[in-house]
């Protein structure tokens, strides 16, 4: 057996393991050093150094096309059947096309989804954070049991934040958090997603029907209003974006948050430089994302042969894109397994590169650096309840998301005055 497939089967066991899930950074080191682009026994090709990486972002060949990619999974895999069909309902979106078609549907996503409407949130954004730390801190009794702050403050705030930019009535949003819950666990029980999917579209169908009547001052008026050289988005375009927002702004700025409040809480020199300097908490949520990216990886297949890091990948195959391996390569970061708020601006890939860069990005970046400098400002006694080792993950390898964030605060009797 040679070398290099002693290696592969070692870094695909290595990638199932609960040290992984716990911890794959140090893998991540291997691959990069070792085989920065292999394909793995089961047939996935993996893409670890920020070079190719990047070069693989910004290839047309590296497809997004969701009826393409879901022929690749089927092809390796006869169980994926029903889950791709499942997903193709969902649409060709924007995240999920290749050009032209990309750039025809952002381009309208873009006239409805601005930085200025996104800016405008920021006082309700910082009302629902006001509302959620207040319960948090009101909870957090020194000397007493720990509390969740991904229960308290991570989850609940981008569901309450895409809740106010889609107009959802308050008596409907309990329900749409619900059918958020059920569509994350899309790969546990097909049948049960499926009912989810059948009555989160029938909802959102509604909500467009009565925007196109009575426009408000949401995100779906506006996409319903949409348009460039005559052309708008369909109903089918239009529901399958509004499950895109709702569902990776949900997951994805959840995921920010606590992996952002986790590396502050396990180095305290770098919290208490923020504490110091409010104004380093944009460079906080950047470091976050390069340090612990919040998406640890993007699914590509390969429409033409593709070389990256001298090795030919052949068309049809699919492709991992190790965003988090990226944000650790020496190559590109210095020093990149230290958490510094300080590090200069070096580009990271973890909101994406080339046309299909994140448009929630400037979102999650605002709601981040809301939820974390509050936390910050509020709760200066804060302290994790339980060592890094000991928390529980996901057992999801495109997403990095703890189960849950305990924290207690001290009984310094000086630091109650700046908890109110």
């Amino acid at each position: 057996m040679s070398t290099l497939t002693t290696e592969v089967e070692d870094f695909a066991a290595a990638m199932r393991s609960d040290a992984f899930r716990r911890d794959p950074y140090p893998v991540y080191a291997r691959m990069r050093a070792e085989c920065p682009v292999y394909r793995a026994p089961q047939g996935l090709w993996y893409v670890t150094r920020h070079a190719d990486v990047e070069q693989a972002l910004g290839d047309p060949r590296l497809s997004n096309d969701r009826e393409r990619m879901t022929d690749a999974l089927v092809a390796r895999d006869g169980r994926m059947r029903d889950l791709s069909r499942l997903t193709a309902r969902l649409g060709r979106v924007m995240s999920n096309t290749d050009p032209p078609d990309h750039a025809r549907l952002r381009g309208l996503v873009n006239k409805a989804f601005t930085a200025r409407r996104v800016e405008g949130l920021r006082e309700r954004i910082q009302a629902v954070v006001d509302r959620l730390v207040d319960a948090a801190v009101a909870a957090l009794e020194p000397g007493g049991p720990p509390t969740d702050l991904l229960t308290a403050v991570a989850s609940p705030l981008p569901h309450t934040v895409v809740c106010e930019l889609f107009g959802v009535p308050e008596p409907d949003r309990e329900r749409v958090k619900e059918w958020f819950r059920g569509l994350g666990r899309i790969h546990e029980d097909i049948d049960r997603a499926e009912r989810v999917v059948d009555a989160f579209e029938a909802y959102l169908l509604d909500l467009v029907e009565r925007r196109r009547a009575a426009p408000g001052d949401d995100l779906i008026s506006a996409l319903v209003t949409a348009q460039a050289r005559g052309d708008r988005l369909t109903d089918h375009e239009l529901l399958s974006t509004c499950f895109m927002l709702i569902t990776a702004g949900d997951e994805t700025t959840t995921n920010l948050i606590g992996n952002g409040l986790l590396a502050l809480l396990h180095h305290p020199d770098q919290l208490a430089l923020l504490r110091a300097e409010p104004a380093l908490i944009r460079a906080a949520v950047d470091e976050t994302v390069r340090y612990d990216s919040p998406t640890q990886a993007i699914l590509r297949v390969t429409a033409a042969d593709v070389t990256l890091g001298g090795r030919t990948i052949p068309a049809g195959d699919l492709v991992h894109l190790l965003l988090a391996s990226a944000g650790r390569d020496p190559e590109h970061h210095e020093h990149p397994d230290r958490f510094d708020l300080t590090r200069p601006a070096h580009r990271h890939l973890g909101f994406g590169h080339g046309p299909h860069f994140c448009l929630g990005a400037p979102l999650a970046r605002l709601e981040t650096e809301l939820a974390i400098g509050t936390l910050v400002r509020r709760l200066p006694d804060l302290r994790p309840a339980v060592d890094p080792g000991r928390l529980d993950w996901r057992p999801n390898p495109l997403q990095r998301r703890l189960t849950a964030l305990p924290v207690t605060c001290t009984s310094d009797d000086d630091t109650s005055d700046e908890r109110k």
